[in-house]
């Protein structure tokens, strides 16, 4: 008997046992086992319970039950905290945009294609789609470029119209590519692009005749390194691309002689060769010399840098992102709201800021910001951004209207002073008070006219010239004083050099380039 009553106990316990734990899971909505209280607590809690047993026969339930509770609630903390981490640890590599440039079928959107293909942003399926379709198109070469130009207009004639923008990622830095497009009749496209970019990439063709077209008059490499050099590129890598191209197949004597060729005209468009510019060799088709250096069997007189290591090891000067914020708008959408699409180039900017758009001085409030495709609450200097704001509708604004701080606004004139370097006028051309040409600087696009040659610039002393100036030729330097039709944001370049220098150009061709230098609204 008295064993049966043992039994009887024993079991009655146990199913006391069983009913507390599903109290525990019920109550918290947790299985029992993903509660996992570490052995010291265990311990705590057990010398608790063994106190409490002797003061009070009748625990509480909600006390029993507390430290699960507890543990549950740190979990769900800690989880909503991990993507705030996430968001600052990507913030702690710095970010650069690049440009490509170079003359029309160099190779800039094969190179940016492989990049993003060699970083893992495009997977193995998408290339094999790709191939078909260049294939199809008799086109085999073509397939990586698809990556960059996506609509079918730049497929069908295999060049890049639009800007291309895409993102990747070293250790160190997070980079945006900006595919400019090298056809002359398109330099409008780039200089939009140029105008994003902290550093270039010049892709020059190795191959036989391709070189020599690009870089003679008439070609775009010359232009676009002048563009870039007034866009504020400080930085260039020359790639000589298509060295695995059987007229040149890793010729060292090819690579020196394009070298060789380009050094003097860098220096003359203002480059410091040894600080601002490095040489290296690639194949953009095959990624060789890209991702990882090449092997010896390839081309063993090369010793240096791959492309990604170049990249990582380029310096920039630094941003302030205290300064006051300017950002020059490239684009605009709706989306639930207005958005504004542009390139922070000073200040910084965060959720709920009270800004300004100029020169319409229109108050906005930012609602949300995104960078690259992420939604963040902060962002500064330097990041490319869509800004959703509100207080504004997407009519009332146009490409080259400036968001900036309500304590600094940027100015608005209609006039300005400049220093014009005049490069190479169109035929029997004379730079003169009265002469028209087509303004750009950051996003802005107007027409303007010379109203003034105030001052010609000696080129050896670099000082004014004290006689009288009424027309300058190719290669003078002159101060001038310069009207547009409409109001425009711009500062002096002694301030913001991103916002105080431009080129003007005439007929699809760039005649001068300049720097602001006095503003008079």
């Amino acid at each position: 008997m008295d064993n049966i009553e043992e039994d009887i106990r024993a079991l009655q316990l146990d199913s006391s046992a069983e009913d507390s734990k599903m109290v525990v899971s019920n109550d918290n909505g947790v299985e029992p086992e993903e509660l996992v209280v570490p052995d010291d607590v265990e311990e705590d809690l057990r010398d608790e319970s063994h106190t409490a047993s002797h003061t009070e026969e009748d625990t509480d339930p909600q006390t029993e039950h507390s430290e699960p509770k507890a543990v549950v609630e740190v979990k769900e903390q800690s989880s909503a905290a991990e993507p705030i981490e996430d968001e600052v640890e990507k913030n702690k590599k710095r970010h650069l945009n690049v440009v490509f440039i170079g003359h029309v079928d160099a190779g800039k959107s094969t190179i940016g294609g492989q990049i993003l293909y060699l970083s893992g942003q495009v997977d193995e399926r998408t290339i094999q789609k790709y191939e078909k379709e260049a294939k199809d198109k008799c086109r085999e070469s073509w397939y990586m470029a698809y990556i960059m130009d996506t609509n079918a207009e730049e497929r069908v004639k295999g060049i890049t119209v639009e800007v291309g923008r895409a993102h990747f990622e070293t250790e160190t830095t997070r980079f945006t590519i900006l595919d400019a497009p090298g056809h002359k009749s398109y330099v409008p496209n780039m200089i939009s692009g140029a105008s994003q970019a902290d550093i270039g990439v010049l892709v020059i063709s190795a191959r036989k005749g391709e070189f020599e077209t690009g870089y003679e008059r008439g070609g775009q490499t010359r232009e676009h390194v002048q563009l870039a050099k007034t866009l504020g590129v400080s930085k260039l890598l020359v790639v000589v691309n298509k060295m695995d191209d059987p007229t040149v197949n890793w010729s060292k004597e090819r690579y020196d002689e394009i070298e060789s060729k380009m050094v003097p005209f860098l220096k003359s468009s203002g480059y410091n060769v040894k600080k601002d510019i490095q040489f290296l060799p690639i194949s953009g088709l095959h990624g060789t010399n890209m991702q990882t250096r090449m092997d010896k069997k390839v081309c063993p007189w090369w010793n240096g840098q791959c492309l990604f290591e170049a990249l990582d090891a380029l310096e920039v000067p630094p941003r302030d992102p205290n300064g006051p914020f300017r950002m020059p708008i490239i684009d605009k959408f709706k989306d639930m709201g207005t958005v504004v699409m542009g390139k922070v180039e000073s200040g910084s900017v965060r959720e709920g800021s009270n800004l300004v758009i100029m020169p319409n001085k229109v108050q906005v409030k930012v609602l949300a910001i995104y960078c690259d495709e992420d939604k963040v609450r902060t962002a500064g200097p330097g990041e490319n951004l869509r800004v959703r704001l509100s207080g504004i509708e997407e009519e009332d604004i146009l490409s080259g209207f400036v968001l900036s701080s309500n304590e600094k606004p940027i100015s608005a004139v209609n006039e300005f002073v400049a220093q014009l370097h005049i490069l190479e006028l169109l035929d029997n051309a004379i730079f003169t008070a009265g002469y028209k040409a087509v303004l750009h600087i950051h996003s802005v696009v107007e027409e303007c006219e010379i109203i003034e040659l105030m001052q010609q610039i000696d080129p050896k002393t670099r000082k004014p010239m004290k006689k009288k100036v009424l027309f300058v030729k190719n290669g003078a330097v002159v101060i001038c004083r310069i009207q547009v039709s409409n109001m425009i944001c711009i500062e002096k370049f002694s301030d913001f050099q991103q916002l105080g220098r431009f080129t003007l150009r005439t007929e699809g061709k760039t005649v001068a380039i300049g720097k602001v230098t006095d503003l008079r609204a």
